[in-house]
């Protein structure tokens, strides 16, 4: 039984889990339900962490039932976090998959800035932008999972070059010994620290505007601003954090800090140059039809987003209709590839917000929000902007601030505070939600999806990882924003 339970796991981390799941009802009984709340939301967060270990579905999956079984929270409070949050999902379904019929012209972009592109300053700057701008206008985990796809695909050329019985190269001076040992490791850290800055660029861009994040929907709606005058609204903290954003790219890139910097290995170019001309020279006539095809689709995707023309789900699942509709694809084996990637992290999603119900429950958040409410008036926004980013580091981004949102919103409604004390410190949850939160990848559902991917175990992304390469965006993106929300 010990050999199936977890599969292939390592000992140690099936007696780990195995220990959470009896401690747990013992804590329960002697110490409380808040305790051992706070207690399984550390052990959740250990799952997270150990995701290339396990993938934290099983182990996290496990904690949530016990949670339920405890009464820490009930399946019916589980079920409405996670319609609260139904748009995330139908993203994550739909919008993935319909990013996947589009990666031929993803590949065919990117591959051209790739080649073009000699600096690896440049490059790293340009998709920190890039990503940032891509948020603001679309949505964060739909720019991640462009990223992914982008980075996955570069990564399976490589590969499959590095694994192919005879050498590559048009000059034939490659062999596999060449693209061995520090040459591959070095791929694999230019990609590690490529992707993270296309990432905290989804966190910049993904404040400013109505679209950037699910929470910042739910704000607006709340204040009702429509989507320019929630930019503007944030533009005062938002722009000053993105060109901090940018500086700590450009410093990261120039030192080598935190394991930044590593430059694109002149053989990995040179791979990646043959595979351009060669997919150039014999790309068909039909390529070229479906190309077109998915860049008429791209453009339909931005506006759509942009323009709000429905939820973003529905958004996807358009894309994905008008796609396979002109390109052919009718088969539903075919179809069935799209969605591989996306369903696993919907199903963890859907127990992460077993364990957001539990938090919701037990009032784990209540003691913060209510000391953030007893502080004068002018001090109000720095605290909250404080401990939003604190607990949506530990916590999630959407859930916070959709706690706090809703705490603001009574006071205001009550008499508590006015209409332009409810503004400011709207202001704040949106930005402490989005900035601190970069810290971990629970903060973000483009971080947790990420480090979930299939792509981080290929290129050594580890949760530990992760961390330590947000740290100095954690710190800039934190103070700065902090700064702004004190001052201004």
């Amino acid at each position: 039984m010990t050999k199936l339970f977890l599969g292939g796991s390592p000992q140690w981390f099936k007696l780990t889990i195995l220990a959470f799941l009896i401690i747990n009802p013992i804590v329960f009984f002697a110490l409380g339900p808040i305790v051992t709340a706070w207690l399984m939301i550390g052990q959740f967060i250990f799952c997270l962490a150990m995701a290339l270990t396990c993938y934290p579905l099983q182990s996290g999956g496990l904690l949530a039932i016990e949670a339920l079984l405890l009464g820490l929270t009930t399946a019916e409070h589980a079920y409405n976090e996670l319609t609260a949050n139904l748009e995330v999902l139908l993203l994550l379904v739909f919008m993935v998959a319909g990013i996947y019929f589009m990666k031929p012209l993803l590949m065919y972009l990117f591959s051209r800035i790739f080649v073009k592109v000699k600096s690896k300053l440049i490059l790293s700057v340009l998709f920190v932008f890039l990503s940032a701008v891509l948020s603001a206008f679309l949505d964060a985990l739909t720019v991640m999972a462009v990223l992914i796809s982008v980075s996955a695909g570069f990564y399976a050329v490589y590969h499959k070059i590095h694994s192919s019985s005879k050498d590559y190269d048009q000059s034939g001076t490659l062999d596999r010994k060449q693209l061995s040992g520090e040459t591959f490791q070095n791929f694999k850290s230019f990609l590690r620290s490529l992707i993270m800055h296309g990432a905290v660029g989804t966190a910049l861009g993904g404040a400013c505007t109505l679209v950037g994040e699910p929470q910042n929907l739910l704000i607006g709606e709340k204040l009702g601003w429509d989507f320019a005058e929630f930019a503007i609204r944030m533009a005062p903290i938002t722009v000053p954090v993105l060109l901090g954003g940018i500086l700590t790219t450009v410093v990261l890139e120039l030192t080598g800090w935190f394991g930044f910097g590593t430059p694109l290995p002149p053989v990995a170019r040179e791979i990646i140059e043959g595979y351009v001309k060669e997919e150039d020279a014999k790309r068909t006539k039909k390529e070229v039809t479906d190309l077109r095809i998915q860049a008429v689709a791209a453009a339909l995707l931005v506006m759509g987003l942009a323009l709000h023309l429905a939820p973003v789900g529905f958004i996807g699942l358009g894309l994905i209709v008008f796609q396979t509709a002109f390109l052919g694809i009718t088969e539903e084996h075919a179809l069935g590839k799209a969605f591989e990637e996306a369903l696993p992290f919907t199903s963890l999603l859907v127990v992460f917000f077993t364990i957001v119900a539990m938090i919701h429950d037990q009032h784990l958040f209540d003691p913060i929000i209510q000391w953030a409410l007893t502080q004068e008036l002018r001090d109000q926004p720095q605290f909250f902007y404080m401990a939003n980013g604190l607990l949506s580091a530990m916590s999630d981004n959407v859930f916070v601030a959709t706690v706090y949102i809703g705490e603001v919103e009574q006071s205001f409604l009550q008499g508590r505070i006015d209409r332009e004390q409810f503004e400011k410190l709207a202001i704040a949850i949106n930005t402490g939600t989005n900035l601190p939160s970069v810290a971990t990848p629970n903060g973000q559902a483009a971080f947790l999806f990420l480090l979930t991917s299939s792509l981080a175990p290929l290129i050594g992304l580890s949760y530990s990882k992760m961390v330590k390469m947000a740290i100095p965006y954690t710190l800039v993106l934190g103070i700065v924003g902090w700064l702004m929300v004190r001052f201004m």
